[in-house]
């Protein structure tokens, strides 16, 4: 198992689901993780990292808020002195066919989905190129990659993502630091189980593996992108969809 001691990671969205697992895997592998999300929502996640053994402080941050972002990676470089992982997770939903989309609808997902991670990055590079290293992963999805009907803004959130980090990894691979995409596909979370039974089926007839993912499929992948094995890894996308979208 990786060994992420000494390490720390940010890690936004980490109140429930991928989020909460990639927080748990990051620490049960050594590295003292910062939990952020709204207000005190991922108080259990810290909770149960702590419970466990594990390192991790409570990180109260609105990723779409510039000043609550700089806020956290502040506290974080003064509580700990560095960081060296930022997963950009923190992401949601307003699904809606396009003749009936509302703009705020479309803005709100941009700015939580996409934005965010331009924020949160820009946040951290300046510490990352001083230590010359550090670990950025963005959570994009397989819906950035193939599209869904009714989700144009959570596809263009998504997708953008993608094209941020192949930028981003360009930019920054002379000072040591990596950036790369995981895009999970159908992944058992609460937003897939509010889905319907009729659509979770149509949806799974299309994994050629046959089941739906879980948050461990996903963060298991996000630590091997943090590792130092991962370290020639750069600019990738690392679909994690079952063969959904290949």
């Amino acid at each position: 198992m990786t060994d992420f001691t000494g390490k720390v990671a940010i890690v936004t969205g980490a109140s429930r689901g991928i989020g909460r697992e990639i927080a748990a895997q990051l620490a049960a592998r050594g590295a003292h993780v910062v939990a952020a999300a709204r207000s005190d929502n991922a108080a259990a996640t810290v909770e149960a990292i702590q419970a466990a053994g594990g390192k991790a402080d409570l990180g109260s941050c609105d990723v779409t808020d510039e000043a609550s972002v700089h806020a956290l990676v502040a506290g974080t470089l003064e509580r700990h002195g560095r960081v060296d992982i930022l997963v950009n997770n923190a992401g949601i939903a307003r699904d809606q066919l396009m003749l009936r989309m509302k703009r705020d609808d479309w803005d709100q997902v941009i700015a939580t989905n996409l934005t965010s991670a331009f924020t949160c990055t820009q946040a951290v590079v300046k510490p990352m190129v001083k230590q010359r290293s550090g670990r950025i992963i963005c959570i994009s999805s397989v819906v950035g990659q193939m599209g869904n009907a009714g989700q144009a803004n959570y596809a263009a959130s998504k997708a953008g993502l993608i094209g941020f980090s192949k930028a981003l990894a360009r930019e920054l691979a002379s000072r040591n630091i990596t950036v790369n995409v995981v895009t999970p596909g159908l992944i058992d979370t609460d937003m897939t189980r509010a889905i319907t039974d009729k659509a979770q089926v149509d949806w799974a007839s299309q994994i050629p593996l046959g089941r739906l993912g879980t948050t461990a499929d996903v963060a298991v992948a996000v630590c091997f992108l943090a590792s130092d094995e991962a370290s020639y890894i750069t600019g990738q996308v690392l679909a994690v969809n079952g063969g959904m979208y290949m």
